[in-house]
């Protein structure tokens, strides 16, 4: 089958062929490079477990630790794997103690992943939950800065903020919240899901006490890897959701997270292989490939706009490789579980085999369509897909 519309780089993706991909924000996808790459490291694995996991993974660990790291601007000795970054926002959460009244901040436009497991702390612990709320369109960053310090008191122990939105897209100034944050004694957690890869990213230079980013999603590689770092001044308190031999003690701090039982560690040594091969995708490497990615999410947002009479949810420089576009209102609202999809998205998907994420955000519910985009995502997708999606709006029948 022949590929639709496809970018110079759509070969070496292992996406259908026959299917237009316009949602690489929410799982990411892999090169056959990088597929291939792991096959090997399965087939050493499996070739001789005990050579693989006991004598060598240590040491191939701790080097993709450090190509990590390099890569995200960070502390090597306070990087470690984790399986995603619900589980390293899991793990900070779950490591901390909690008293009643104590208040954890977070915004509206937070993960809805994580925000369950913020109603599980409070409801465990007796922790307080406080919103900072505010809507899109938006017109800066400061206004997001403005909403979290105005919730600020002198019970909030720990804020969680997000470095990109997922449902909105937004790219939040947490360099400023964290700075801010501190001076009023406020740790902060970044969730950064999007950020590495899509943005560049200095770890170090946002000062967090803890952050947390995935790298299935922009850097491409196998599902089941993430990074979590933890500031030299807060790794006593944190442990692995999983405490196996090295113990909950264990010093140096990545020594507690490198075993967790019998894992498959292949997409951890993957992230580091494919930092390296998406960089030789393009002269320049990484800040072409975000350049690239950022300008083609730009033009295919204002293609949507344009086809449905829609504004930009906010600034250019506010998104990164995906922006979110609030939809015009069809009289109904039926958000699906995160188990489906909506039905347009499903009608969409089954009639033009494109995948188009369309959801619902805020309350009361809009839906909206999030654009992401990948180096195999071309232009020419989104002007088809716009062209799909005002059909609807129009009221031809798909």
């Amino acid at each position: 089958m022949t590929q639709r519309f496809p970018s110079e780089f759509s070969h070496l993706w292992a996406i259908d062929p026959g299917a237009i991909y316009l949602n690489h924000g929410s799982f990411g996808a892999c090169t056959k490079f990088i597929l291939e790459k792991q096959r090997q490291y399965l087939e050493m694995l499996e070739g001789q477990p005990m050579r693989f996991l006991v004598r060598q993974l240590e040491g191939r660990i701790n080097d993709a630790r450090s190509t990590l790291a390099i890569f995200v601007n960070a502390d090597p000795s306070g990087l470690v794997f984790v399986q995603n970054a619900s589980a390293g926002v899991s793990t900070v959460f779950r490591s901390l103690r909690f008293e009643p009244g104590d208040e954890i901040l977070f915004t509206n436009h937070i993960y809805f992943a994580c925000r369950k497991l913020l109603e599980y702390i409070a409801e465990t612990t007796g922790a307080v939950l406080v919103e900072a709320q505010y809507d899109i369109p938006i017109s800066s960053p400061g206004l997001i800065t403005e909403a979290v310090l105005s919730k600020v008191s002198p019970k909030t122990k720990i804020a969680l903020i997000d470095h990109i939105t997922s449902a909105t897209a937004l790219i939040q100034p947490v360099e400023e919240i964290v700075r801010e944050l501190e001076k009023r004694g406020v740790d902060t957690m970044v969730d950064g899901a999007h950020a590495p890869g899509s943005i560049p990213l200095n770890i170090s230079e946002i000062g967090a006490a803890y952050y947390t980013g995935n790298c299935h999603k922009w850097l491409c590689s196998p599902k089941s890897a993430a990074i979590l770092h933890v500031r030299n001044d807060k790794q006593k308190l944190i442990v692995p959701l999983n405490i196996s031999h090295a113990g909950h003690l264990a010093e140096p701090f990545a020594e507690r997270f490198f075993w967790q039982g019998t894992l498959d560690p292949t997409p951890f040594l993957c992230a580091a292989d494919s930092i390296g091969y998406m960089a030789t995708l393009m002269p320049g490497g990484w800040d072409a490939i975000i350049k690239r990615n950022h300008e083609v999410c730009i033009q295919a947002r204002d293609i949507f706009c344009q086809e449905l009479g829609l504004k930009p949810s906010c600034p250019d420089n506010m998104n990164a490789a995906m922006s979110t576009i609030e939809l015009p209102f069809l009289g109904e609202n039926h958000p699906p579980d995160y188990k489906s999809c909506d039905t347009i998205q499903d009608k969409i998907y089954e009639e033009y085999n494109l995948e188009l994420p369309l959801w619902y955000w805020s309350q009361p519910p809009r839906r909206t369509t999030r654009i992401s985009v990948q180096l195999y995502n071309s232009l020419e997708q989104y002007k088809y897909a716009a062209g799909i999606l005002k059909q609807f709006y129009t009221g031809i029948v798909l």
